[in-house]
């Protein structure tokens, strides 16, 4: 069992390391307008109640395996410090090392915005150099809508993203949203989603 200790000093956000490619932009704009609404109290209780959880990698930096998308999103709010907590501490790993490490126990995600796996070289230094994946939007709004459960299986939200993007035009998703969100809806319902974390199981009727 690794150990989960916090961290009492915050770590700039700009020297977190992501342990994925892409995140949806939509969804980093809607924690961005999230965070707008607070005031400055509540802002510094969110920050306090959302720790995000890190690797200590090679050279002690900090690999994030969770909340790339608030990361992101608090990044462009200008907000330069986040709290951490620390899951497992590989920094006496060689690098390539760390990435198999990672890789076996799910806690990287080296795909790119089309679903298309890649050399862990390729996975962004920063958390501003991650990519838009349009589908892992429509996943994290399908999610909220219903069409599945969030579930504990790791990168389970991309997982249905790669399945939208099999069965949904990209044009579709950047001209209609809300089009392609009921189509995901449908499909999700569907029982060719029926192998994915969450699903929810075949329309009735």
């Amino acid at each position: 069992m690794a150990n989960r200790e916090p961290l009492l000093k915050p770590v700039k956000i700009a020297d977190l390391r992501p342990t994925q490619m892409t995140v949806g932009y939509r969804e980093v704009a809607e924690k961005r307008r999230r965070w707008q609404s607070y005031d400055a109290e509540k802002k510094r209780a969110f920050l306090g109640a959302h720790m995000v959880p890190t690797l200590l990698g090679p050279k002690k930096r900090h690999y994030v395996i969770d909340h790339h998308h608030l990361s992101r999103a608090l990044y462009e709010e200008g907000v330069e410090e986040v709290l951490v907590t620390v899951v497992s501490d590989l920094h006496h790993l060689a690098k390539d090392e760390f990435w198999t490490v990672c890789d076996h126990k799910s806690w990287v995600h080296p795909y790119d915005e089309t679903g298309v796996r890649r050399d862990f070289h390729d996975i962004p230094k920063s958390m501003d150099s991650l990519k838009d994946d349009p589908f892992r939007s429509l996943a994290g709004e399908l999610r909220r809508a219903g069409g599945f459960a969030k579930d504990t299986t790791p990168f389970s939200e991309f997982l249905w993203a790669d399945f939208l993007r099999r069965n949904i035009k990209e044009k579709r998703v950047e001209d209609d949203f809300s089009a392609a969100l009921e189509k995901a809806l449908s499909l999700a319902k569907s029982g060719d989603a029926g192998h994915l974390p969450g699903w929810c199981g075949p329309s009735k009727g």
